[in-house]
């Protein structure tokens, strides 16, 4: 991205465009590049898009959970002085941003979530990396995808460094076992917060039964499907997934 990153007492981020804030929670393995499609095309459009960096690889373990993440994103959104934002999240992002939305509702006037974990087991990859192994690795982060293309040798390198990184795979292992613990389906229907899911329908980490599950259990959500598209809507689809998004946000008047 050819952005410029932010770094502030212990935040760094993007910070895009003016107007209404977006802000954007990457997943475990997802990088701020993930969303470059978003960050492209929604400050053309008269909204401002943030992308903090989680520390997932720099707390201390008792604080690599969800709960302590979504604690992080509510002071992100104080520091920066904003009100009434729109938390957008794809995979462990999503289950971060719906943990802070039930948390701190008042600071959320809508939410986003893609390929999210929240309610499925294994929405964190299933079984654990063997390190050491480049072609497990590789096939694993082409799994992820529809188009196993879209797992370039540089997504696979930096999945495949973190993997035998020993500190990143202790906390790997921790926001794992976490997202397991923080299961959301019964704090979902409470939830009154509008909420737009976008999944992929070849989504093999967490299928379309789980998406279903969420627009069921969620009072007031809207749920679209994108096709021949896997884990990362945002990123095998980006110029539809922003269609999807934009039209749901105007609708909505956001």
């Amino acid at each position: 991205m050819a952005h410029r990153l932010n770094k502030e007492e212990k935040y760094s981020y993007l910070d895009i465009g003016e107007g209404t804030p977006i802000i954007i929670l990457h997943g475990l393995m997802g990088g701020l590049s993930n969303f470059e499609g978003v960050s492209n095309f929604f400050p053309t459009k008269g909204y401002r898009v943030l992308i903090p960096e989680l520390p997932i690889y720099d707390m201390p373990l008792l604080k690599t959970n969800v709960k302590y993440f979504s604690k992080y994103v509510s002071d992100f959104i104080d520091y920066k002085g904003l009100k009434n934002v729109i938390l957008l999240g794809n995979s462990l992002g999503g289950h971060i941003g719906l943990y802070c939305t039930k948390t701190f509702p008042e600071k959320i006037k809508a939410l986003v979530i893609t390929g999210s974990s929240g309610l499925y087991e294994s929405a964190m990859g299933g079984s654990f990396p063997k390190r050491g192994d480049y072609e497990y690795i590789k096939q694993k982060a082409e799994n992820v995808f529809y188009d196993p293309a879209v797992a370039t040798k540089e997504i696979v390198d930096e999945v495949f460094a973190s993997v035998n990184d020993r500190n990143k795979l202790i906390r790997t292992l921790a926001i794992a076992k976490s997202a397991i613990r923080h299961n959301m389906a019964k704090d979902l229907p409470s939830m009154k917060t509008p909420t737009c899911i976008i999944w992929g329908e070849n989504d093999s980490v967490t299928p379309p039964k789980v998406a279903k599950e969420f627009h069921e259990l969620l009072p007031d959500s809207d749920l679209f499907w994108i096709e021949k598209c896997g884990h990362a809507a945002m990123m095998e689809h980006p110029d539809l997934f922003n269609e999807i998004l934009h039209a749901w946000i105007q609708k909505r008047k956001f």
